[in-house]
């Protein structure tokens, strides 16, 4: 395999650095949604339905957030952006393991709104370092990193509050985020190019009006973005349905974490190739491609499997959106371009698990 495209955007000066602090950025950041849950399940002792509530609404507000800190970044630097957000993440977690559940639930409403905008930086970063032929290899990269922090944070997540407990857990995860925002901070990245930031100071404080840039096709892109999290995420509590539904609950953890190999092996070939995939073929196809798992049956072995042909299009589907996002939009507001791509990506997650659901409770874990 042709891995050239690779050895040029890691020769690109400084990505290695940064694409290392962004994978550790984003470990607290996935470990976060799972600390929540487990200490309103453990601490608190409240049920499945007040820690989904406490979930969703942080995901609410980082859905809402998303695009409006991406249009900060763009107005005012990425700086000021890192600046606050990073100092509402340190007094959140600092306080979250004392509060009630009412009081958890709304600030972490309001902290869902100012997370750092850890996802989004790194894309931008990537579009302003990396030259228009080499993205789609770099957002490949940066799509297998985002698959290798869900697959360590939840986990670590999980493990830390076994080992001690979920306030020590929300406490960690505050550092982490804290200690990420902090590096982010201090390197201060790039979300132009030198080429970019010439022509708008040659152009002046022009703002290009949405009408421009947000067109018919874009939001097409951004439903197909949400299509695509929509699968994954009905995809995996499908999974787990099935599992359980054989008997074989205690091989979860092994199938997931293969489905999650199978997307890295994708993204990476996915990356070397020479020509782009269109982001609504790769998403038709895996869609088109998760449908035989309904009809798996015979032991988690065979649906091991099945998750191959569909598995390998997961990292690939997400880098093709960022990188025709990355394309379509000026510069002068690819910030708030990526965080309506990021309010795409949670939209998908936030309607996948429970439309799953649904399904699952009405028909069974095959027909989810």
């Amino acid at each position: 395999m042709n891995i050239a495209p690779y050895k040029m955007v890691l020769g690109v000066p400084g990505l290695k650095l940064l694409m290392l602090i962004g994978l550790l950025a984003r470990i607290p950041a996935t470990a976060a949604g799972m600390a929540i849950t487990l200490h309103v399940l453990t601490s608190l002792g409240l049920g499945y339905g007040e820690a989904g509530v406490a979930g969703a609404l942080g995901m609410i507000g980082a859905g809402i957030g998303s695009p409006f800190l991406g249009r900060m970044v763009d107005r005012v630097g990425l700086r000021p952006v890192l600046i606050v957000t990073t100092a509402a993440q340190a007094v959140y977690w600092s306080i979250a393991p004392q509060l009630s559940f009412p009081f958890l639930v709304a600030l972490g409403f309001v902290n869902g709104l100012l997370s750092i905008p850890i996802f989004g930086v790194m894309r931008q970063f990537m579009a302003a370092l990396v030259p228009v032929e080499q993205r789609r290899s770099a957002f490949a990269l940066d799509s297998m990193a985002v698959e290798l922090s869900y697959m360590v944070g939840p986990a670590a997540a999980v493990a830390a509050v076994t080992a001690f407990n979920s306030h020590v857990t929300m406490y960690a995860v505050g550092i982490g985020l804290a200690v990420a925002g902090l590096a982010l901070i201090v390197l201060n990245p790039p979300t132009q190019s030198a080429e970019e930031e010439a022509q708008a100071s040659a152009s002046g404080a022009i703002r290009i009006p949405r009408r421009q840039w947000i067109t018919p096709a874009l939001v097409t892109l951004l439903a197909v973005t949400a299509a695509t999290t929509f699968i994954l995420s009905a995809t995996e509590l499908s999974v787990v349905a099935v599992l359980n539904n054989g008997g074989a609950t205690q091989w979860t953890g092994l199938v997931i974490g293969l489905w999650c190999a199978y997307s890295l092996i994708g993204g990476f070939v996915y990356g070397a190739l020479r020509r782009a995939a269109s982001p609504l073929l790769l998403v038709g196809v895996m869609g088109a491609l998760t449908i035989p798992l309904g009809l798996v049956g015979g032991g988690w072995w065979w649906l091991t499997l099945a998750l191959i042909p569909c598995g390998v299009l997961c990292a690939p589907s997400l880098a093709s959106t960022v990188d025709t996002v990355s394309q379509w939009v000026p510069a002068s507001v690819r910030g708030e371009a990526m965080g309506l791509h990021g309010t795409a990506l949670t939209i998908g997650i936030a309607v996948g698990a429970p439309t799953a659901g649904a399904i699952i409770d009405a028909y069974g874990p095959g027909w989810g």
